[in-house]
């Protein structure tokens, strides 16, 4: 049609608006040929806008990250980042993210909403008068009872007792004594995360069988002598040594025969050397 339209101009000599005026039909032709051009350009724009505008995107993973890291990583990828709800978790400082919904690389649209978890800052209390009964309970039970609730157990001492052995005496906590036969100070507050201290019942009125240390190097027998409430008395060294902690010890006083007993905390001197002594071999 424009090329038939160009020829007739070109050969009676006329302007375009002559020929239109002159040939209506033309005209709304034209008209109707530029709504349709205008209205496909539209829809392809529109269509173009949509789809990139609902496209999806892989879902970042927050989980580990502190919450203002995760916000601004939320925001460059066209998410919003909002915290639902706060756990106090042991040994983890504030601000950690610990879950997300939608979870990582889930396929979702830009502008979604993620929904996060955080640790709290602050941890969580809990009232003695709150604690399951402690004071003449076995103490390998409560202690577990204890750590589900996020409080750590220790022996710090035992005492003599008619009854049966390894039950609940007294309870420590920061020093102070909080439960015994006759105290229950219910009023007080501890952390989650914080340790009791425990003194429980013994038959044997407190005393430990020495340990064997000869042939350990010192820093395993610290931990031996930790784990049966003794102490590291004098140390002796023969010979040149660069670390202690790694020597090995040749000697101890009291000696070890596997029958005596001393009282608890009692202290253990020791003898030290650089090698392994010939005895150990």
């Amino acid at each position: 049609m424009a090329l038939v339209i160009f020829q007739i101009l070109t050969t009676q000599k006329r302007s375009f608006s002559e020929f239109l005026r002159d040939n209506p039909r033309i005209k709304h032709l034209l008209i109707l040929a530029g709504t349709v051009v205008a209205i496909l350009l539209i829809v392809f724009l529109w269509l173009r806008f949509y789809t990139h505008h609902g496209q999806k995107l892989p879902m970042v993973n927050l989980v580990g990250k502190y919450i203002t890291e995760g916000i601004e990583e939320a925001e460059d990828h066209s998410f919003t980042l909002v915290v639902t709800d706060s756990v106090f978790v042991v040994g983890k400082k504030g601000g950690i993210i610990l879950d997300q919904n939608p979870k990582p690389n889930a396929e979702v649209k830009e502008g979604r909403k993620v929904y996060v978890s955080i640790t709290k800052y602050d941890p969580d209390k809990i009232l003695v008068s709150e604690l399951p009964l402690l004071y003449g309970n076995d103490f390998s039970q409560k202690s577990v009872e204890l750590k589900h609730r996020g409080i750590l157990s220790k022996i710090k001492g035992k005492k003599y007792d008619a009854g049966d052995p390894n039950h609940i005496l007294e309870v420590y906590y920061k020093g102070q004594l909080i439960i015994d036969q006759n105290v229950i100070k219910g009023a007080i507050s501890i952390d989650k995360g914080d340790e009791l201290e425990f003194v429980v019942s013994d038959k044997e009125g407190g005393e430990i069988t020495i340990p064997e240390l000869v042939c350990y190097t010192l820093a395993e027998a610290e931990f031996l002598l930790d784990q049966h409430n003794l102490e590291l008395g004098e140390i002796t060294l023969k010979g040149a040594i660069r670390d202690t902690s790694a020597a090995y010890i040749m000697d101890q006083l009291p000696p070890f025969d596997g029958i005596t007993k001393v009282p608890m905390h009692s202290k253990i001197n020791i003898t030290v050397v650089s090698a392994r002594p010939a005895k150990c071999n």
